[in-house]
């Protein structure tokens, strides 16, 4: 019995070999598009539901800037004043009100009454007017919208390092979960294996009932572990479908993890970086502008409001004696001349605006040293994880290889080439998981210095 159930273990652990793996994937791979860690970015980029409100947005902020430059055109307004006359408009012309003349005598030479019947009326009124000092404040406005929409274009490339950071850690996700998944069902078709050869044994009678129980409850643990890690996969998948905003139920394969290769960067020359990338400083670097025109702005009230206007008014439906039609040309000033202090205590509050703006400049630009030097950390710290785990798959392939060699010439026992060979597999796991964390912190990484990719 101890003979074959080592001869099925050795057979189903060569089954777990980089080879047998490398087969194993490609069987897997039967059904499903190949996608490319790249490709995956590209469509996301493109079709993520957040970066597509993002860049909405821009095109928002643009039209705002469009609209606010509209102000400093001519205005043209028209007003209709439509009644009905609940008194009546009456109008009394006294006895030589309008001179007295020699030869003629008063006039009129009597007093007159003019009533106005109880009718509907109306006053129709229209006016130009062209803005003359405004163009100072109206030019200002549309700095402080053009910011805005900067501000904005800098909340886009948030999202889209942001969305491209968990393409890539979900990517990577699904490798290390297929990793994992792989060595599952190798051990679980080994233990199913077992389960049948050890049934054949009770039943022969050469097997104890015990030993049959105790690779049933293994063989169900290892199906736990199967069928976790599968849902583990499934998520990762519809996960990674939904970042790149496509039907989360579409079916696709992922490409192996990419070949090691190295990153030597000064912790100075990445802080440099990352303070003239990262969009959250440039973004608190541009409200400080916003802070600084805000305050213009409000200092510009006050100039008097000076304004070229064109004016027409024509009544409707009253007596004949009221004109038919009013118009005038001339220069229209509003001018607030007491303001009981407020616009002097509203200077004061955007004068706090903008040192609070660089408040937060100093503490984003902080915090953006402190996450760059973290994660250049963890990556030389994956980097170094990595080199012992390359070390400890050279060292299990050599022990292979020699135990291999003694088994040839019966200088080692099957058991000693069965944990030589089970040594290797968990080495290889373990360079797989160690290459996969290593990619992954350096996702990280450019994430902190604030590369677009």
């Amino acid at each position: 019995m101890n003979n074959r159930i080592v001869y099925l273990l050795v057979i189903n652990i060569l089954m777990a070999s980089p080879v047998s793996g490398l087969a194993q994937q490609k069987g897997e791979g039967a059904s499903g598009e190949v996608l490319t860690l790249d490709e995956a970015i590209s469509l996301a980029l493109r079709d993520n539901r957040q970066v597509r409100n993002a860049q909405l947005a821009v095109g928002k902020a643009e039209d705002q800037v469009a609209a606010t430059r509209t102000f400093r055109l001519p205005k043209f307004e028209f007003n209709t004043l439509a009644t009905q006359n609940l008194t009546g408009m009456d109008f009394t012309f006294t006895k030589g009100v309008l001179g007295n003349y020699p030869n003629v005598g008063p006039i009129p030479d009597r007093d007159i009454k003019l009533r106005t019947p109880l009718r509907p009326t109306a006053i129709l009124s229209g006016q130009v007017t062209m803005p003359l000092s405004q163009q100072h404040r109206l030019g200002l406005d549309i700095k402080q919208v053009a910011l805005s929409g900067d501000v904005v274009r800098e909340q886009l490339r948030s999202h889209e390092q942001s969305v491209v950071n968990n393409v890539k850690r979900t990517y990577y996700g699904i490798l290390q979960t297929q990793s994992a998944l792989q060595s599952v069902e190798t051990a679980l078709r080994f233990y199913r294996e077992l389960d049948r050869v050890t049934g054949d044994y009770v039943v022969q009678q050469v097997a104890l009932k015990a030993d049959e129980l105790d690779v049933k409850t293994k063989l169900a643990k290892t199906e736990t572990e199967a069928l976790t890690v599968g849902n583990q996969l499934a998520t990762l998948k519809e996960q990674l479908n939904q970042l790149m905003g496509r039907d989360i139920a579409a079916e696709f394969r992922v490409n192996p993890a990419p070949e090691l290769s190295w990153v030597e960067v000064d912790v100075t020359a990445a802080r440099t970086q990352a303070l003239e990338s990262r969009p959250e400083v440039r973004e608190a670097r541009l409200r400080i502008k916003q802070a600084a025109l805000d305050k213009r702005v409000k200092r510009s009230e006050y100039i008097p409001d000076v304004s070229l206007a064109l004016t027409y008014v024509s009544p409707v439906n009253f007596n004949d004696f009221v004109p038919k039609n009013f118009a005038g040309v001339g220069v229209l000033v509003k001018w607030e001349v007491f303001d009981w202090g407020r616009k002097k205590h509203q200077l004061a509050e955007k004068e706090k605006t903008i040192e609070q703006a660089n408040n937060s400049l100093r503490e984003a630009e902080n915090n953006v040293r402190i996450e760059v030097g973290a994660k250049l950390r963890e990556l030389q710290q994956a980097r170094q994880s990595l080199r012992v785990g390359v070390l400890k798959q050279e060292t299990s392939r050599e022990n292979m290889r020699i135990s291999l060699n003694k088994y040839k010439v019966k200088a080692a026992l099957l058991s000693d080439v069965l944990q030589t060979q089970a040594t290797l597999a968990d080495a290889d796991y373990q360079y797989q998981q160690a290459l996969l964390a290593y990619w992954t912190a350096r996702a990280e990484y450019e994430k902190a210095i604030g590369a677009d990719k």
